[in-house]
């Protein structure tokens, strides 16, 4: 008989988790740091435990990566979870040549056809889907499920949405059949300071609840020279070994510039580096809960969590409209990854105009 293991829970998580009924579909609408993918994992293991093979998804992979420790975590014993993609996992369910669309998922029709047609026995029982980070797939994906008569349990905040085929709350219940919406409260994660930096980038009806737990005012750098980050991120290590550093890059060719200069200037740091355009090996897995530097893609970095944030290159950002839904949420979501600090830098002689008016309470200059 398998068992599970609770890992670190509050009391409010806990009674969230355990008061989800078993059957139906649920949507868990959460905050950054509110515990959506711990309890995504425990979820999904949950129901595993009732006898039916449970499918954890995101659209992330380097987030499934994450999701997959936290299952083997959980499990004393194998659990029937599969944690997957939604690309991956899609694919393998329609199989052969599963017919793509222009925006990189799929024929939705076609898909919608092959569910409708689709013997139960091929199946193999009714469908038990988890879902992380819920908001990043598109609402056709939701009415799949229904038409599948999967259960599915999502977990999502619609102000993290950082792709072009996204869905709002409202589109994914509709999509799944008016199923109920259940709130979870808090953030423990973040600090209080890096909270309060989040919230001046925050777009949702709700303002964030701010954390208890103090920690030093996130800072903006000036980068003087070409090696300037560099040096900088060697010092943050040095400081702080025991720390994983994440720094969310604008572009892949930044990224492998950066993975240069630090393999250049400190060959044994053995610096992580995760690209979707990587099909295997050191640049699509990585080791998570290893301390050290860690260069993402911005369009990577949801559901992850770092000690220290680094946005290395917030001028890339400095023609766009501060006020842009799009920019606000992306650097909500960078903030919110950290545990303990942030550090936004940029190159030239003024400050990126979207981080102007930030008072210096809230973003410390030098």
């Amino acid at each position: 008989m398998m068992t599970l293991t609770y890992l670190d829970l509050t009391p409010v998580q806990r009674a969230l988790l355990e008061a989800l009924p078993f059957d139906g579909n649920h949507v868990v609408d959460g905050p950054p740091g509110s515990g959506k993918s711990v309890l995504a994992a425990q979820r999904a293991v949950m129901l595993a435990l009732t006898g039916a093979p449970a499918v954890l998804l995101t659209r992330s992979n380097l987030l499934r990566q994450s999701l997959a420790r936290l299952v083997s975590e959980l499990c004393s014993d194998r659990a029937d979870v599969t944690v997957a993609t939604a690309h991956s996992w899609l694919a393998g369910w329609y199989g052969g040549n599963a017919p793509r669309s222009d925006d990189g998922w799929y024929d939705w029709p076609a898909f919608y056809e092959r569910a409708a047609l689709a013997d139960p026995v091929d199946l193999a029982g009714p469908l038990t889907l988890v879902v992380d980070e819920g908001q990043d797939l598109p609402p056709a994906f939701y009415r799949l499920c229904r038409i599948l008569g999967a259960r599915t349990t999502v977990f999502a905040d619609e102000c993290q949405r950082l792709t072009t085929s996204h869905s709002t709350l409202v589109e994914i219940t509709g999509g799944l059949g008016r199923c109920p919406v259940t709130v979870l409260h808090g953030n423990h994660r973040n600090t209080r300071q890096t909270a309060e930096l989040a919230a001046r980038f925050h777009i949702g009806p709700r303002s964030p609840e701010l954390p208890g737990r103090d920690g030093p005012v996130p800072r903006l750098h000036a980068l003087s020279y070409k090696g300037a980050l560099t040096s900088f991120l060697l010092g943050l290590v040095a400081r702080q070994p025991r720390h994983t550093i994440g720094v969310v890059a604008h572009s892949t060719r930044a990224q492998f510039e950066l993975l240069t200069q630090l393999q250049q200037k400190a060959p044994r740091l053995h610096v992580q580096m995760y690209t979707g355009q990587a099909t295997e090996g050191r640049y699509r897995t990585l080791d998570l809960s290893r301390p050290g530097v860690v260069i993402v893609h911005r369009a990577s970095v949801k559901g992850l969590q770092f000690d220290t944030v680094v946005v290395p290159d917030t001028d890339a950002d400095a023609a766009a409209d501060p006020s842009s839904a799009e920019l606000r949420m992306a650097y909500y979501v960078m903030v919110t990854r950290a545990r303990h600090a942030v550090h936004f830098a940029y190159m030239g002689g003024e400050e990126p105009r979207h981080l102007k008016d930030v008072p210096p309470d809230v973003l410390a200059r030098g």
